[in-house]
């Protein structure tokens, strides 16, 4: 059975160590003090809560906590993470493919982000959470290295990766990707797209493209364009997302080695600032280390108030 309490602490570990048991400790003391509020703030910000979500984070909880008359430094922790997980609940549950509908998922994001790797991890994750049959399509055609990669991804996983050589047309692949898709039956297809630099607007242009072209082979395919977000960039991710959300649409975020930043409070400034739900986090190196973003069991991970 699927442990999303486990894998979530996993990720974020180290953020908690560094920065949001800090955070929690001092609650520990008698009364709130204007002092406290400042040193709360300056490690929000540390963590890479952004100064924007910071201010409204704890400005919310201030008011609540004058609200309902609260002094003792344990309620007004309860308030904060009460705040924190009402701020991050724009995410959706997680669905089962719909019946008789495939899911087609484009997975965008820049190179060196973990896009292969995110792609081969939800692969998994639906073949043995939601026991569906996924495609993969090997769309990133720039580069031959790419397609080699997710080649081996598929072989270890056991599934098919439509792929035509390096070079060729993107959207070729894709329609042929779709096609097998139909001949296997399948219930999810994941397309890896070309590393992208969100500043070169052929290359978002061409995906757009991509995505009409798949509209047009099956209108009733369910369509996502998840955004890959290395979580070690911090506010330069929160910049990449904010150029493919106005160039594409981007649906939901996979914020991938969450495992191995600090800095983890660059969630609260994604679903803040950007009204994009995060959809799964990247918990470690392993095929396995995925976990759909669950609001309540984050913020209980993040501070360490749970226990495996």
């Amino acid at each position: 059975m699927f442990d999303l309490l486990k894998r979530t602490n996993q990720g974020v570990s180290k953020s908690r160590q560094q920065w949001f048991q800090r955070i929690a400790g001092l609650f520990s003391r008698t009364s709130i003090s204007d002092d406290t509020w400042k040193e709360i703030e300056e490690l929000l910000v540390s963590a890479d809560v952004s100064i924007a979500t910071t201010s409204k984070l704890l400005e919310q909880v201030k008011t609540e906590a004058q609200k309902q008359k609260l002094i003792d430094g344990a309620q007004v922790y309860a308030t904060l993470k009460r705040e924190m997980v009402n701020l991050l609940s724009n995410n959706p549950v997680i669905e089962h493919p719909a019946e008789n509908r495939t899911r087609l998922i484009f997975m965008v994001g820049v190179n060196g982000s973990g896009k292969t790797t995110s792609i081969a991890k939800l692969a998994s994750y639906y073949i043995k959470n939601a026991r569906a049959k996924v495609v993969l399509g090997a769309a990133d055609t720039f580069r031959a290295a790419a397609i080699d990669q997710l080649k081996l991804w598929g072989k270890r996983i056991g599934i098919d990766v439509i792929a035509h050589q390096p070079g060729s047309d993107p959207g070729a692949v894709v329609f042929d990707t779709i096609q097998a898709s139909r001949s296997r039956q399948a219930d999810v297809v994941i397309v890896d797209t070309a590393g992208r630099l969100h500043t070169k607007f052929n290359l978002m242009e061409e995906l757009k493209k991509i995505q009409r072209a798949a509209t047009k082979s099956d209108s009733n395919l369910h369509q996502q364009i998840i955004l890959v977000i290395d979580a070690t960039t911090g506010q330069n991710g929160l910049s990449q997302a904010k150029h493919f959300t106005e160039a594409v649409g981007v649906t939901g975020i996979f914020l991938s080695k969450l495992d191995g930043t600090a800095r983890g409070g660059i969630v609260l400034t994604i679903c803040d600032e950007l009204k994009i739900p995060i959809l799964y986090i990247g918990t470690g190196e392993q095929l396995d280390d995925i976990a759909p973003f669950d609001p309540q069991t984050f913020v209980e991970a993040i501070f360490g108030d749970t226990k495996e």
